[in-house]
């Protein structure tokens, strides 16, 4: 497992990363404000993963510099400080040396990995099939031991040189949980629903109403007409006898006419059904909703990844 360092793996990472250089970045004892030294450069695999942080002590000791897995580091960016998990100034003192012309190679990486791990049960070996899982993260109540001697002491795991990966050891390398977790971006919607209601009520009636109506009517009127002529006979004499004078002799006509006579019927004029329709329209329907946006401040010369 190759390990480059940062300018050597990309040179123009600074020109990648937006933000500040994590080199230079203040190395503290986590809890506390204790300076142990400050990041002189990181150490990354073939694909670019972080896996250590070159740690320069020479604030104390001249020169000297250690390594410092990324999991054991929480790197504050408001602070421009890094972290160490469990780590003291003393115990930073007693780390492996790390010499930059002779490199890192598998001995070495474990001499760095024992003083950073966990005691486990003495029976037990790990080897290419098993990974080490700490669901406890690493903190302040788990300090270095620097008094690891690999493979002579059996309160620590062994693991084979041929097959060992750095996921075996999750709390060594990967990112700290408390720097890697989820943010939850939420959002309102509208959610369509119908709620019936009475919206109303018609009432359906009858009244009267009076109007004066005309009806057209022929009628029939007798009346007398009197017509006087002069017979042909007019001036001839008569019988004798014949000529009957009488006075008071009466002619009586009798005289008809036709008057009116109303009277009033019902019918049926029309009829009236009384029913319901369902009709339907689409409402549109507007309101303000929120949502949470990320943003992201890219700030200590860290990559970032969107997926």
């Amino acid at each position: 497992m190759a390990l480059y360092k940062l300018d050597d793996f990309d040179p123009n990472y600074r020109d990648t990363f937006q933000g500040d250089d994590i080199k230079g970045l203040g190395v503290y004892a986590e809890g506390r404000d204790e300076k142990i030294g400050s990041v002189s450069d990181v150490l990354v695999d073939d694909e670019g993963h972080f896996r250590y942080l070159v740690v320069d002590l020479g604030f104390w000791i001249f020169g000297k510099k250690v390594l410092l897995p990324i999991g054991r580091a929480r790197i504050d960016y408001n602070t421009d400080r890094v972290y160490a998990i469990g780590m003291t100034r003393e115990q930073a003192e007693d780390l492996p040396e790390f010499n930059e012309r002779s490199g890192v190679d598998y001995d070495y990486e474990e001499r760095v990995r024992g003083v950073y791990r966990r005691p486990v049960d003495a029976t037990r070996s790990v080897d290419a099939s098993s990974v080490v899982d700490t669901p406890t993260p690493l903190d302040a109540s788990a300090p270095l031991d620097t008094n690891y001697q690999p493979l002579t002491t059996p309160n620590y795991p062994t693991y084979n040189r041929d097959t060992y990966t750095y996921d075996h050891e999750p709390s060594l390398y990967n990112i700290n949980e408390r720097d890697n977790q989820t943010l939850k971006l939420y959002e309102e919607r509208l959610i369509a629903g119908k709620r019936r209601q009475k919206a109303g009520e018609v009432a359906i009636g009858k009244r009267v109403e009076t109007e004066t109506a005309s009806v057209s009517v022929p009628l029939e009127r007798e009346r007398v007409v009197i017509e006087r002529v002069t017979p042909t006979d007019a001036g001839s004499p008569v019988a004798p006898g014949e000529a009957n004078f009488r006075e008071g002799e009466v002619a009586r006509v009798e005289i008809y006419e036709e008057t009116p006579e109303i009277r009033k019927e019902a019918v049926v004029r029309e009829e009236v059904r009384v029913s319901k329709v369902v009709e339907q329209e689409t409402s549109e329907a507007q309101a303000t909703v929120r949502r949470e946006e990320l943003d992201v401040d890219t700030t200590g010369g860290l990559p970032i990844e969107e997926r």
